[in-house]
């Protein structure tokens, strides 16, 4: 193992990587030498990233993708595929949502919603990727949860929900996939992101919030892409169904 975090001719689908976390994994990964779909429901978000990547020298396509249409899944997973010789490597299922509140006033549509992008779409994408993954070791799923799937959030049933749910599908599909040599792993991750502004810009939930952080402070993005950059290459070979919390030492 010469070059373990080396993703040189491997191909990556990304979801949900228009900003935040999934743009900067989609970078951390073309950098590493992987050629990536950058895929978001706003279509001119994933082009700019794409875009980013190919300015920097690296490899990258852009597609919308709404991760609850098995159809588009189906059809990103392709595209994603081309990229390198019909071979899909890496799934990155990191699209979500979020639809606080206190559970008392959560509606159905707001609860469903909410699962729905988390969990349906780790399923949908996940199933739509499965054909084209290898099975020569190099195949590797790498879902997106959260503390809040740990140890559960206030306002957010929803949310900690389908993240507690991800850990299930993780964890389940690392058994059934282990014959096929596809690692399944979780990363739990804390930024400084779109999916987070509603927390930091409220002065007395960003105290609590920072409170509970051992190390004080929100990640910005880059710092946690290179989890991701771990979990898809050959240094991780022999990891599988385990949830790995990058947040500060929240969840300890």
């Amino acid at each position: 193992m010469t070059a373990p975090f080396d993703l040189s001719g491997r191909a990556a689908l990304v979801t949900g990587a228009g900003n935040g976390i999934g743009a900067a994994v989609a970078r951390a990964f073309a950098r590493a030498g992987a050629a990536v779909l950058v895929t978001d429901l706003d279509k001119d978000a994933a082009a700019a990233v794409a875009s980013e990547i190919v300015e920097a020298g690296g490899r990258a396509e852009s597609a919308v993708l709404d991760v609850r249409d098995a159809e588009a899944a189906a059809a990103a997973a392709e595209q994603a595929a081309d990229l390198a010789g019909g071979t899909l490597h890496v799934l990155v299922n990191n699209a979500g949502a979020i639809a606080p509140a206190m559970f008392p006033k959560m509606t159905a549509e707001q609860f469903r919603f909410v699962v729905d992008v988390h969990l349906g779409g780790t399923f949908t994408v996940s199933q739509a990727a499965l054909p084209l993954l290898p099975d020569d070791g190099t195949g590797r799923i790498i879902n997106v949860t959260s503390a809040a799937g740990l140890v559960g959030t206030i306002g957010q049933v929803n949310y900690s929900a389908a993240k507690s749910g991800v850990i299930g599908v993780t964890k389940s599909l690392a058994k059934e996939l282990a014959r096929r040599r596809i690692t399944v792993n979780a990363v739990a991750p804390l930024a400084a992101t779109t999916m987070t502004e509603n927390i930091r810009s409220n002065e007395k939930l960003a105290e609590l919030t920072l409170a509970r952080i051992p190390l004080g402070r929100w990640a910005d993005p880059d710092e946690i892409a290179g989890t991701f950059v771990f979990f898809a290459s050959d240094a991780a070979s022999y990891i599988t169904g385990q949830v790995l919390a990058v947040d500060g030492g929240t969840v300890i």
